[in-house]
Formats: structure tokens, sequence, C-alpha cells
């Protein structure tokens, strides 16, 4: 199997609540969706409850995309690209455990796009996001 073309990731956290239980879960961090470059384009995945909406993005070489999803209000996080060996631990299928396969993270107790935002950000709620 070859490396991943992409570069860099950004996990984008939305507040939007369309289904009812996600009223549930923490104000801003109801939802994640990723977003990946490989220097030169972009690709946005949303994994939504009936599909994944997979987007190839046409947009100018040095766009800021993590950059415009901030200046929209939205939480954005850098996350680190890994390749782990072996199967990943099993877990309920959610927009937070999408992302964490699509990045590569194994963490157990990440279920909540609240604790994935803490986990990526080492618990500092307020973090310096490093620009594409």
């Amino acid at each position: 199997m070859s490396a991943s073309p992409w570069t860099a990731a950004w996990v984008v956290y939305r507040g939007d609540a369309p289904l009812w239980w996600l009223r549930l879960l923490k104000p801003g961090f109801r939802h994640c969706l990723a977003l990946l470059t490989d220097g030169r384009c972009w690709v946005a995945v949303d994994p939504l409850a009936g599909f994944t909406d997979i987007a190839v993005l046409d947009l100018p070489a040095g766009f800021d995309l993590p950059g415009w999803y901030r200046a929209q209000g939205l939480t954005v996080d850098a996350a680190p690209l890994r390749r782990p060996s072996g199967t990943a631990p099993w877990g309920p299928f959610t927009c937070v455990e999408a992302v964490k396969r699509l990045i590569g993270l194994r963490a157990r107790r990440v279920l909540t796009p609240w604790q994935l935002h803490r986990h990526l950000t080492g618990g500092n709620r307020a973090c310096p996001h490093p620009q594409p």
C-alpha cells in the first residue's frame, strides 16, 4: 500500500443539530467533518447520518480553507495524519469515528466532537491554529 497523498488535515466542528438527539451534545460541537489537502487541492469529507459527502473543491492555489471556516465562526483544529498498522478499535459509526479513521487517530474514549476537539488541542480551549 502506498503512502497517503494528503499532506495536512483539519477538523471542522459545527453546531447545527438537524437530528433531535444531537441537541444533547455541546453547542458548537454537535458535528464534525474533515478537510484534507495535498498542497494543491482540497477535499472535504462530511460524514452525515445517511451518507458521507465527499467533495473535491475547486479553489485557487493557496486558498486558506481552514481560515475560511474560522471566518464563518466555526472551530477548526489542525489534525496530524497518522497511518497506524493493524485494525482500528471498534466504535459506533458516527461523524467522530469516521474522522478519527480518516486521520488515523486511535483514541477509544473520544466519542463526541467536543472530546475530539479536546484531544486534538491537548485540552486547551484557546490554542494556536497553524495555517495551511
